[in-house]
């Protein structure tokens, strides 16, 4: 934990309800059992605060008001520069209650509140103005033809959504897929972590105020085993919206196969960033160490395998050694902090048992390898292991926490190779002085995104998305409303 002679700076925690109920059909109500899930603080492990854990019927529920919703026409049929209107007062909301959404979003999550604010809060504002924006974009084209005929396409809406949403990024992965198939003028049941749900109940209100009608946006919390299940074979549901894990998202992906229903899958990563002789490392240790540290690791995009060139390689391990210890982690509240807690104890175990089984395969581990002891918060320390296989399963599995490994590469043919190595094709980066280089590998490697001499570079004009197993569909930017709409051709002979 980060220590000082003086005492930390902090800011209030949030005061939460006792309990907070399920948003249906525009009101609020206890799940259909009566149960009730506890949420924790991940930095002390404490109960904050208990939702209601719904049932199948709950879903049903959610649906069949979506469902109403959408045939009615009281959100698809409006104008889109009303349903723009509308979310352009649900980001100027966001902005208005910053403060409450960083409170909760760090409390909920374990999020430093100085990262918090610009990286979640205000990139959701950007995300629902963005969507507002593209809302007006929202047309067909006519298509000239030699048939004796006037040839036209529209966009339409899919109908109603099923979002599910992970853990890590609750708020942005939220806005993500919410703003966009608002926009196109879908209905929405949304399911948030069970671990992570307080900000969508936050913004359920927020867009209820902006304007969104009773039914077009539903928040169903609870279990993945009832309410994700429930959503995903649910027969009223129109199309699937999913962030998660890869082996989620293949079981998620073969329901919606078998429905033949359309889905986009943000699954997991395992990010390579590779560091060329030529970098400059002033530039690079700082995109190296917020690539596998930022929110604790838990960041699909995040860089948790470095490629270092052989030349540099005990150069950059060493810089590491004396930079990684000075990461300020600690409390989330405390505006010095920049890594808070993981998010579970039992993800936190997950990672210390990835350290160990790499430590007994022989790696070498330069700093950090175990939990830091805060009176029952879930943090461990930013760990570096070097002198690893690639075969290994700490270089070739997700290990989703604050830990980096290091490997060594001879030319960039075997940089490229070992990049490209895994299962997995979420992001990666590279650190060059040559602009020609960075061009020529950024074209050669396997990833939904590429960041040149930085990391985590993210706007909601810039799609992102996966190959191989990171799944596939794109967020953000304008390719977003491809999965939002179903296009439709009319041909009236002439």
């Amino acid at each position: 934990m980060t220590t000082t002679t003086e005492a930390p700076t902090t800011v209030p925690r949030p005061e939460l309800a006792e309990s907070y109920g399920l948003f249906i059909d525009g009101r609020w109500r206890g799940a259909d059992g009566g149960r009730q899930t506890e949420v924790l603080d991940p930095a002390t492990g404490e109960v904050i605060t208990r939702v209601a854990a719904a049932e199948a019927a709950d879903v049903d529920a959610a649906v069949l008001a979506a469902r109403t919703a959408f045939d009615d026409g009281r959100w698809s049929d409006l104008p889109a520069r009303e349903r723009a209107r509308v979310l352009t007062r649900a980001s100027e909301l966001i902005r208005s209650r910053a403060d409450e959404l960083v409170a909760v979003e760090s409390i909920d999550v374990g999020k430093p509140v100085t990262l918090c604010r610009p990286v979640d809060v205000l990139t959701a504002a950007d995300q629902y103005e963005y969507a507002a924006a593209l809302a007006h974009t929202l047309g067909g084209h006519t298509r000239p033809t030699p048939l004796p005929a006037h040839a036209y396409t529209r966009r339409e809406p899919l109908g109603v959504v099923g979002a599910i949403t992970p853990f890590n990024f609750p708020l942005i992965l939220s806005s993500t897929k919410l703003a966009p198939a608002l926009a196109a003028g879908n209905t929405v049941v949304h399911k948030p972590s069970d671990e992570t749900p307080l900000s969508a109940l936050v913004m359920a209100e927020i867009l209820s105020e902006a304007g969104v009608p009773a039914g077009v946006l539903n928040v169903v919390t609870g279990p993945g085993q009832v309410v994700g299940e429930t959503l995903l074979r649910h027969p009223d549901v129109n199309k699937i919206a999913f962030t998660g894990s890869t082996g989620i998202g293949r079981h998620a992906g073969a329901l919606a196969g078998e429905a033949l229903k359309p889905i986009t899958l943000e699954l997991g990563g395992n990010a390579a960033n590779i560091v060329f002789a030529d970098a400059d490392l002033e530039r690079a240790i700082p995109a190296i160490i917020k690539a596998f540290t930022f929110n604790a690791g838990q960041f699909c995009m995040g860089g948790p395998r470095l490629l270092v060139a052989a030349e540099i390689y005990e150069t950059v391990l060493g810089i590491l050694a004396e930079a990684v210890p000075t990461v300020p982690v600690g409390d989330p509240f405390d505006t010095t902090t920049l890594m808070g807690p993981m998010v579970a104890e039992r993800h936190l175990q997950k990672v210390d048992d990835y350290v160990s089984q790499a430590r007994t395969g022989g790696a070498r581990v330069v700093t950090g390898g175990s939990r830091i002891d805060a009176g029952g918060g879930f943090f461990y320390a930013p760990t570096v292991i070097a002198d690893v296989h690639n075969d290994s399963p700490v270089v070739q599995e997700e290990i989703f926490g604050p830990v980096l490994t290091v490997q060594s590469f001879t030319d960039e043919a075997e940089a490229i190779a070992l990049a490209n190595s895994t299962p997995y094709g979420l992001a990666s980066g590279l650190q060059t002085a040559d602009i020609g280089r960075a061009h020529r590998v950024a074209a050669e490697l396997h990833a939904g995104i590429v960041w040149v001499n930085d990391w985590a570079l993210l706007d909601p004009a810039i799609p992102f998305g996966g190959v191989k197993q990171s799944g596939f569909g794109r967020e953000y930017g304008p390719e977003v409303l491809e999965s939002y709409t179903k296009t439709k051709s009319v041909v009236i002979a002439l």
